[in-house]
């Protein structure tokens, strides 16, 4: 029923593929209008609106390593590194 397009992106005017399997999910959500930018574009345009996080250090309750956080850390909750954080989250 769908086949891919080819279509233009309007910020940097290369071509980008539509494909029907994109086409398919957009009819079911029921968007009517074709993308207009290609993907590195989009995510471009959906990250300009933030701005740089402000990241604090800590030091991690686990291991002792040094941890950047995107959370002013408090006194009365520990705060764990990347690596003991994904440990404790698969261990459940």
């Amino acid at each position: 029923m769908y086949e891919d397009k080819t279509l233009v992106c309007k910020d940097c005017g290369n071509e980008f593929v539509f494909t029907a399997g994109e086409q398919e999910f957009y009819a079911s959500r029921g968007f009517e209008n074709e993308p207009q930018r290609c993907k590195a574009c989009r995510d471009a345009r959906k990250n300009a609106g933030r701005g740089t996080r402000e990241m604090f250090t800590a030091v991690c309750a686990s291991c002792g390593k040094e941890a950047r956080v995107p959370f002013k850390p408090r006194e009365d909750r520990p705060v764990y590194c990347s690596d003991c954080f994904a440990k404790m989250k698969e261990e459940g």
